[in-house]
C-alpha cells in the first residue's frame, strides 16, 4: 500500500464510518475502482480506531460519566439505579454477540464476505430495510405527537427507556455489521428504530455501543499488519488512522444535527443506486467480484 493510497483510504473511512452505507463496503469498492488491492479486514479494523477515538473525543462528557457511574455500581447498590451505570451494563451486553461471532466467522470476514456480490445485496437489502424502519419511525413519532387524542399510541422512546432486551437486540444488529455493505451504525439505528427510539437515541447508542466492538476488533487484528505476505505497512495504516479519526470527528458533528431534522432517506437511495450500480458492472463483466482480494477463494 502506497502512502497516497492510505490517504485516500483514511479520508473514506473517516467520511463513511458513521454514516448507514458501511465503510468497510466503501474501503472495498474505492480500491477496486482505483485498482488497487483489497485493504484488508485487518487494515479497515484498525482504522476504525481512528473513527473511534473520534466518538471517544465526541462524546467524552457522556463517556467519563458512564464509566465513573458503572465502576460505582460494581460497589454500590444505590449506585445501579442511575441510568448511566445501566447504561454502561447495557453496552457490555450489546457488544457480547459482535464479540462471539466476530471471532468464530473470522475467516469468512476476511475471505467470502468480502465477494462485492454480497456487498452489493447488502448495499441494497439493508438499504430497504432502513428505509422501511425510518419510516415506522416517523409514524411512531406522529402517534406520539397525538397521544393527547389516542391514548393508545405508543409513546418514541429514549435512552433511558433501553432495558436489558433492547440492548441485545442492538448487539445483534451490531454484529450484521461483519459483513460489508451492512453498516454498522446503519444496522444498530435500524434496529433502534424498529424498537422504537427516536433517531437522535436510536444514533447515540449506536455510536456508544460501537466503542468496546471496535476497539478489541483494532486491537486484535494488529497483529496482521505488517505481516509476511501482506501489502499493508504500519506507516500508512497509522497515516490512514490518523486521518480517519480528523475526518470522523467533523462527520458525527454533523450527522447527529442532520438527523433531528432529517430522515435517512438520502441515505437509503443512495446505497441502492451505488449497490445496483455495482451489481450491473458485474453483470456485463466490467467488475470482477473478487479483484484485488487474494482472500476470496
Amino acid at each position: 500500500m502506497t502512502w497516497f493510497e492510505s490517504i485516500v483510504l483514511g479520508l473514506v473511512q473517516g467520511l463513511t464510518e458513521f454514516l448507514p452505507i458501511s465503510s468497510s463496503a466503501h474501503l472495498r469498492l474505492t480500491a477496486v475502482a482505483a485498482g488497487w488491492r483489497d485493504p484488508g479486514a485487518a487494515f479497515t479494523a484498525v482504522t476504525q480506531i481512528g473513527t473511534e477515538l473520534a466518538v471517544l473525543i465526541y462524546f467524552r462528557k457522556d463517556i467519563v460519566r458512564i464509566i465513573t457511574a458503572w465502576a460505582r455500581s460494581l460497589v454500590n447498590k444505590e449506585a445501579r439505579r442511575s441510568s448511566d451505570a445501566k447504561m454502561g451494563w447495557l453496552v457490555i451486553i450489546g457488544s457480547v454477540p459482535i464479540g462471539v461471532l466476530g471471532l468464530t466467522m473470522k475467516d469468512y470476514i476476511e475471505g467470502p464476505f468480502r465477494d462485492l456480490r454480497l456487498i452489493s445485496c447488502t448495499l441494497i437489502g439493508f438499504g430497504i430495510v432502513l428505509a422501511i424502519a425510518d419510516r415506522y419511525a416517523s409514524r411512531t413519532a406522529v402517534r406520539a405527537e397525538n397521544a393527547g387524542k389516542h391514548r393508545a399510541a405508543r409513546p418514541v422512546k429514549d435512552l433511558e427507556d433501553l432495558t436489558v432486551r433492547d440492548g441485545l437486540v442492538y448487539g445483534l444488529c451490531q454484529s450484521l455489521a461483519l459483513i460489508p455493505g451492512v453498516s454498522r451504525s446503519g444496522a444498530t439505528i435500524t434496529g433502534g428504530l424498529f424498537l422504537g427510539y427516536n433517531r437522535a437515541a436510536a444514533a447515540r447508542y449506536s455510536f456508544l455501543l460501537a466503542i468496546p466492538a471496535v476497539l478489541a476488533s483494532g486491537a486484535y487484528e494488529m497483529t496482521e499488519i505488517g505481516e509476511h505476505g501482506s501489502h499493508v505497512d504500519w506507516g500508512p495504516t497509522i497515516l490512514a488512522t490518523v486521518i480517519a479519526g480528523l475526518v470522523g470527528y467533523a462527520v458525527i458533528a454533523w450527522f447527529m444535527k442532520f438527523i433531528t431534522t432529517r430522515s435517512f432517506m438520502p441515505f437509503v437511495i443512495y446505497r441502492v443506486a451505488l449497490g445496483a450500480t455495482v451489481l450491473v458492472l458485474i453483470w456485463f463483466g466490467v467488475l470482477d467480484p473478487l479483484a484485488g482480494n487474494t482472500n476470496g477463494d
